[in-house]
């Protein structure tokens, strides 16, 4: 009899630790427990920690409450401005409702993937080149709504999403290289501009300072030789007075030709005479009462003077015969023909 009761107790004690092993669950920290009991979903939520089950008429499903991160597949997409690109991005969220994410959705990882998915292209296709490039930020935010909205009927939030990389065709990265090399130099070219310009005024208030003291610019210059002469050169270049090149140029001016019949005046430093000109006639001022005063001897010795008078004086013997000759004043023009002698009382006069 002890002996029967004994081999009971051993086969109770056995079916309890089966029964025992086969009803313990143990949920981790970061897992919640979803029961369902013969197919129908139970209130309570296990949570962390031992838990257990009707072997055959409950099953717990575990569901992991970490933030789970997870990559968008690269999606080709034409943006507005009719540019081909590849785009990635990075997903994170979490479940916030275990019961949801069994219940609601099949597979809550493949659709919320599948979601991020489509999105991306939505995404791309409304935005610019620009726009993908520069403002990710906004983009991004745009992208967490489209996500989130069906997400939270899964019991899944969405923390955040990145747009990792944008893959461009090689033909738009030279054009987008060239650009960005035009503007840098567009910027250069503005500075370098202003330099100038922020240059010329400081001259211009130096160049007025110098020419109250005219000094100042000889100084300025001696200083410039000084310091040309500092790097041991074997040329020396001196700045010239653009002055000089104006008096060189009027010098190398012609001369305006002489008139016809006019006498180019001779220096008298040159040992030459000026030439005696001619005597004139009669001045009109004289009266004809003194014409006809005059004697007939008279007349005959002006007229004799008259004829005598073009011939040129010959030089002096204190002068030297070479530099006078090589001196010498230009014939003077022949001299007037007499008009014919009048026949009468009055005597011949020269008009």
């Amino acid at each position: 009899m002890v002996q029967e009761l004994l081999i009971a107790l051993v086969v109770v004690i056995l079916a309890g630790a089966a029964y025992t092993m086969a009803a313990a669950r143990v949920v981790k920290q970061y897992e919640r427990g979803v029961v369902l009991r013969f197919g129908r979903l139970r209130d309570d939520i296990r949570g962390p920690g031992f838990t257990m089950v009707l072997p055959g008429a409950e099953r717990l499903r575990k569901v992991n409450m970490q933030i789970v991160t997870m990559p968008v597949p690269a999606q080709d997409g034409i943006t507005r401005d009719n540019v081909t690109v590849r785009v990635d991005a990075v997903i994170y969220f979490k479940v916030v409702d275990a019961a949801s994410a069994v219940i609601a959705v099949e597979d809550y990882r493949f659709a919320v993937s599948q979601m991020a998915q489509t999105s991306l292209r939505s995404i791309i296709g409304k935005s610019d080149l620009d726009d993908l490039l520069s403002n990710r930020e906004k983009l991004n935010q745009g992208l967490e709504l489209m996500i989130d909205s069906p997400a939270v009927g899964w019991g899944v939030q969405i923390d955040r999403v990145e747009i990792k990389d944008v893959s461009l065709p090689e033909t738009m990265k030279r054009s987008m290289a060239r650009q960005a090399e035009a503007d840098r130099e567009r910027r250069a070219r503005v500075i370098n501009a202003d330099a100038e310009l922020q240059a010329s005024k400081k001259l211009s208030q130096a160049a007025a300072e110098m020419s109250t003291q005219p000094a100042a610019l000889q100084l300025r210059l001696l200083q410039t030789v000084v310091a040309v002469a500092a790097e041991k050169n074997s040329t020396l270049v001196l700045p010239f007075p653009v002055e000089l090149l104006r008096f060189l140029e009027r010098a190398q001016q012609p001369t305006a030709p002489p008139q016809p019949g006019t006498q180019m005046p001779q220096d008298p430093a040159a040992g030459t005479a000026p030439p005696v000109e001619p005597a004139s006639a009669s001045s009109p001022e004289s009266s004809p009462e003194s014409s006809s005063a005059s004697s007939p001897a008279e007349t005959q010795s002006t007229e004799s003077e008259s004829e005598s008078e073009p011939s040129s004086v010959s030089p002096s013997p204190s002068q030297d015969p070479a530099r006078t000759a090589a001196s010498a004043p230009k014939p003077a023009p022949p001299a007037a023909r007499p008009r014919p002698r009048r026949t009468g009382s009055k005597p011949l006069a020269r008009h």
